[in-house]
């Protein structure tokens, strides 16, 4: 089978919302490392097809409408379009559909950002600023609440599984170096425990994770590549 698609790729919760969709896809993908400790989310080549230096990013060989092939940033547009093009976990009637997309949009605005900073700033900072650590914490367990309180009557959060818990999984998994315990939140624990135990979700998740060595730690001069930056000319 052709391999239609590119990932530029790192193993983080933003990477593994690409690989566990096109897993749960049964599409071949084909993994480029972006080190993004090490600085490679800067080389011009990746610019070109990711203009604000993040990963992931995917280049479809085989695009819809055919022509050229099309490259996309950002994780959500990612997913949509990846769903899209294979007409599965984004239903495209219009109520279903922002049903859909009203979480995963919650997901890039809210979830992942906040739960981003409280692990920031519990782990990698290395000045431990109480208030910090105390403000995205306790944001993240509001976030947290708000969906424990939309999965007590429903199994995804909504309608069929889509997209948008294949984005919100990932920022879930490193819940305890958020300072957040799962057990306060029932129904999100069995939504988390529902997902873990989904074959292609375990296969995203683990894609790419030989390439990290790091054990979970982080050298300072990673720290400055991914902390330090500024606006360049």
């Amino acid at each position: 089978m052709a391999i239609d698609y590119d990932v530029y790729y790192w193993p983080t919760p933003n990477g593994w919302k690409v690989t566990i969709l096109l897993e749960e896809l049964g599409a071949p993908y084909n993994i480029v490392p972006i080190n993004i400790g090490a600085g490679q989310q800067f080389e011009p080549g990746f610019l070109k097809i990711a203009p604000n230096n993040r990963m992931p990013a995917l280049v479809d060989h085989d695009p819809m409408g055919g022509g050229e092939p099309i490259s996309i940033f950002e994780s959500g547009a990612i997913l949509q379009y990846l769903a899209e093009k294979h007409g599965r976990f984004w239903p495209q009637s219009p109520r279903e559909k922002y049903e859909v997309s009203q979480w995963l949009f919650w997901q890039m605005g809210g979830l992942g950002p906040m739960a981003g900073q409280a692990h920031h700033f519990r782990q990698y900072a290395n000045d431990k600023i109480d208030y910090a650590i105390g403000r995205y914490t306790d944001e993240v367990n509001r976030l947290y609440g708000v969906m424990n309180k939309r999965l007590a009557d429903r199994e995804f959060l909504a309608g069929d599984y889509s997209i948008a818990d294949m984005a919100c999984y990932g920022w879930v998994v490193p819940y305890e170096r958020q300072g957040q315990d799962l057990d306060d939140f029932p129904n999100l624990k069995r939504w988390f425990e529902t997902l873990k135990a989904r074959p292609a979700v375990q296969r995203g998740r683990h894609a790419g994770a030989d390439l990290r060595d790091d054990g979970g730690t982080m050298t300072e001069e990673a720290k400055k590549i991914l902390f330090g930056q500024r606006a360049t000319a």
